[in-house]
C-alpha cells in the first residue's frame, strides 16, 4: 500500500510539472506551402503600329508583337490556422507597368503579409496583398479572360495597409480596411484611405459583392480632392458548365476649383463562361468604360475635345488545359472610342483598336 501511495504521489508531481512546461499555445500544426506561377505571352494589334507597346491604360499583358513574360511569381505562404501569412516576389511586363510608381524595391513584391486571428472567426492582416475591389486577380489564370478588363485596369490591383475580416454567417463575411491609398505600397501623402467589402452567398449559385474606397489621392496634403468608389459584381453559377457575371463601378473625384462638381467615372461589364469537360472552357465579355476629364484613367489626348475618356469593347476567350499545372489561352478584344486615341501604324490615333493574345501559364 505504501508503494501504491508513492507511486501515486510521484504521478502527481510529475504530471504537475509537465502541466507547468507545457506551452500555453495550441499544437503547431503549421503548414508551409511554396507556389510559383509564370505567365508567358505574345500578343498582335490591329491597326499593327510599329511601336511594341499597347495603350497606356492596359498593365497587364501590355506589349504587343514580342514574346514576353507577364507575370513571373514565386513565394511562400504560411498558415497554422491561427496565425498566417505570405511573402511573393515577381518580375515581368505586369509590374514594370504597373508598379512603375513605387521605389524600385518595392516594384517586385506580390504579396507580403502576416496576419492571426483575434476571434475565432476573424482575420487581422496587415501589409501587402491583393485588392478587394474587383473580381479579378493580378494572376491571370485565375480570371475568366486571358486579357484584363477595363474595370480592372482601372482600380487597384494591390493594396497596402490593415484588414479586419469577419465571418459573420457561412453565407456572409464583411472586411473593413486601413489603407495608404489606391494601389499604393509607397504613401503618396499623409492621408490614409478607408475601403470596406461586403459577400454575400445567399446559394450555391450565388455571389453578391460590394466593396468601396474612400481617400485623398493627391500628393500633397494641402490639395487635398477626394475619391468616392463603389464596386458593384455578382456572379451567378446555375451548374458547373456555365457561369455568369455581371459589374457595375462607379466613382467620384472632387476637383480642384472649389464649389465644383466632382468629376465621375463608372464602367459595366457582362461575362458568360461555358466549360466543355474538364479541359475547354470559352468565355465572351461586353464592357464599356467611361471617365469624365479622364480621372482614373491615364492614357490622355491632349486636345480639350478629347478629354472624355470612353472605351466600350467585347472579347472572345478560349482555354485549354492539358493539365492542371499548364493553362492554354487565346484571345480576341475588340475597342472602339468615342475620341480617336488608340495607336496605329498610320501616326495618327485610330478610333478602333483590336487585338489577339496568347498565353501559356505554368503553376504549382
Amino acid at each position: 500500500m505504501k508503494h501504491c501511495l508513492l507511486a501515486c504521489f510521484w504521478l502527481l508531481l510529475t504530471a504537475g510539472a509537465q502541466a507547468q512546461t507545457a506551452p500555453a499555445f495550441p499544437a503547431d500544426t503549421t503548414q508551409l506551402t511554396v507556389y510559383g506561377y509564370l505567365d508567358g505571352y505574345y500578343g498582335f494589334d490591329f491597326p499593327h503600329p510599329s511601336s511594341t507597346q499597347r495603350p497606356e491604360f492596359f498593365y497587364s499583358h501590355n506589349r504587343q508583337d514580342e514574346f514576353t513574360v507577364n507575370q513571373a511569381l514565386v513565394g511562400l505562404r504560411f498558415d497554422n490556422g491561427e496565425v498566417h501569412g505570405a511573402l511573393g516576389l515577381q518580375g515581368g511586363t505586369y509590374p514594370e507597368a504597373n508598379y512603375a510608381a513605387e521605389p524600385e524595391l518595392l516594384r517586385n513584391i506580390y504579396e507580403a503579409y502576416a496576419g492571426f486571428r483575434p476571434f475565432k472567426k476573424a482575420w487581422f492582416d496587415m501589409g501587402v496583398f491583393g485588392s478587394h475591389i474587383g473580381y479579378e486577380s493580378a494572376i491571370s489564370k485565375d480570371n475568366w479572360t486571358v486579357t484584363h478588363s477595363l474595370a480592372a485596369e482601372g482600380s487597384p490591383y494591390y493594396e497596402a495597409g490593415v484588414k479586419l475580416s469577419y465571418e459573420l454567417s457561412p453565407k456572409l463575411t464583411v472586411t473593413g480596411l486601413g489603407l495608404n491609398g489606391w494601389q499604393n505600397i509607397r504613401d503618396n501623402n499623409r492621408s490614409k484611405a478607408l475601403g470596406t467589402q461586403v459577400q454575400w452567398r445567399p446559394s450555391a449559385k450565388w455571389l453578391v459583392n460590394s466593396s468601396t474606397f474612400f481617400g485623398n489621392e493627391q500628393p500633397q496634403d494641402s490639395a487635398r480632392r477626394y475619391r468616392y468608389f463603389h464596386d458593384l459584381y455578382v456572379v451567378y453559377t446555375p451548374n458547373a458548365r456555365w457561369s455568369a457575371l455581371a459589374l457595375f463601378d462607379i466613382g467620384t473625384q472632387q476637383r480642384a476649383r472649389p464649389g465644383t462638381p466632382a468629376t465621375p467615372w463608372h464602367t459595366a461589364q457582362l461575362v458568360v463562361r461555358r466549360h466543355f469537360g474538364p479541359r475547354w472552357a470559352l468565355a465572351a465579355r461586353a464592357e464599356y468604360y467611361y471617365a469624365q476629364y479622364g480621372v482614373v484613367v491615364r492614357f490622355l489626348a491632349p486636345t480639350p475635345a478629347q478629354r472624355d475618356f470612353f472605351v466600350r469593347g467585347a472579347s472572345l476567350n478560349l482555354d485549354y488545359a492539358p493539365s492542371r499545372h499548364v493553362l492554354v489561352r487565346l484571345e480576341g478584344k475588340f475597342l472602339n472610342s468615342k475620341n480617336a486615341r488608340f495607336p496605329s501604324d498610320a501616326g495618327s490615333p485610330a478610333l478602333n483598336y483590336g487585338n489577339l493574345t496568347s498565353t501559356v501559364a505554368l503553376s504549382f
